[in-house]
C-alpha cells in the first residue's frame, strides 16, 4: 500500500510538469490561451453561481460550477494545445507519421514504406478499414509513390481495401490536422483476424524495401527506417 502511495506521489509531479510544458508550448503559438482559459473558467463558474442564487442553492451550484469550470477549461486547453501542436508540425518531414502513431487502438503504423530522393514519403497504416497509405511531400511526386506502392501491395494483399491520403491544403488533399478524423470515418470492413493476416503479409513484403531509393544525407528528424530497409 505504501509503495502504491509513493508511486502516485512520484507520478503527480511528472504529470504537472508535462502540463506545464504543454502550456508553455501552446502559449508560444497561441499567446491568448491564458486569457481564453481564464475567461472560460470565470464565465462557467459565474453562470452556475448566479443560477444558484436564483434558486436559493448558491453553495451547491457554486461547487458544481467550480467543477464544470475546471472541466471546460481542460477541454478548451486540450483543443488549443492540439491546434498549436499541429501548427508546429505543419510542413515538417515526418509530421504525418507522428499523427498516424496516435490514431488510436486497432491501427498498425509503418512509417516511410516508400521514399524518393526528394524526401517525399509514404506511410502505411493497417486497421479494420483496410490499408491506408498517407503521402506527404510534393503532390505530383507523391501520387507516383502511392501508385507504385499500391502496385507492389497488389501482389501480396488482393482482398483488402486500400485508401490513399495526400497531406496538404490543396484540392483533393487532407490537412494534417484532419488526417486522424478522416481515417476514423472510413468504414470498418475487416475483422480482427483479417487485419492480422494483412499485417503479416505486408511484413513479409519488407525485403522488397531494401531496394527502395533513399535520399542522400541524414534521415528527416523523427523518421524511422521501414522494416527491412537498409542504408546504403
Amino acid at each position: 500500500m505504501a509503495r502504491k502511495e509513493n508511486a502516485d506521489t512520484a507520478a503527480n509531479p511528472g504529470r504537472l510538469k508535462q502540463i506545464a510544458l504543454t502550456y508553455k508550448m501552446t502559449r508560444k503559438a497561441d499567446s491568448k490561451v491564458g486569457l481564453v482559459l481564464a475567461g472560460v473558467g470565470i464565465v462557467t463558474f459565474g453562470v452556475f453561481l448566479a443560477i444558484g442564487f436564483l434558486i436559493n442553492h448558491p453553495i451547491y451550484l457554486g461547487i458544481l460550477g467550480f467543477i464544470l469550470a475546471f472541466l471546460a477549461m481542460a477541454i478548451v486547453f486540450g483543443r488549443r494545445a492540439e491546434r498549436a501542436a499541429f501548427g508546429q508540425m505543419e510542413g515538417q518531414p515526418g509530421a504525418a507519421a507522428a499523427v498516424l502513431e496516435n490514431v488510436g487502438r486497432g491501427w498498425t503504423t509503418t512509417p516511410a514504406v516508400a521514399m524518393n530522393r526528394s524526401q517525399d514519403v509514404v506511410h502505411r497504416a493497417v486497421g479494420k478499414a483496410g490499408i491506408v497509405l498517407v503521402g506527404e511531400g510534393n503532390p505530383n511526386r507523391v501520387k507516383g509513390l502511392l501508385a507504385a506502392e499500391k502496385k507492389r501491395m497488389a501482389r501480396i494483399v488482393v482482398d483488402v481495401p486500400v485508401h490513399d491520403i495526400i497531406v496538404g491544403d490543396g484540392e483533393g488533399q487532407v490537412p494534417l490536422k484532419k488526417v486522424r478524423t478522416t481515417m476514423l470515418k472510413l468504414p470498418r470492413v475487416l475483422a480482427g483476424p483479417q487485419v492480422t493476416a494483412a499485417n503479416d503479409r505486408l511484413r513479409a513484403m519488407g525485403d522488397l524495401m531494401s531496394n527502395m531509393p533513399l535520399p542522400k544525407g541524414p534521415m528527416p528528424k523523427g523518421m524511422r527506417m521501414p522494416r527491412g530497409g537498409k542504408m546504403r
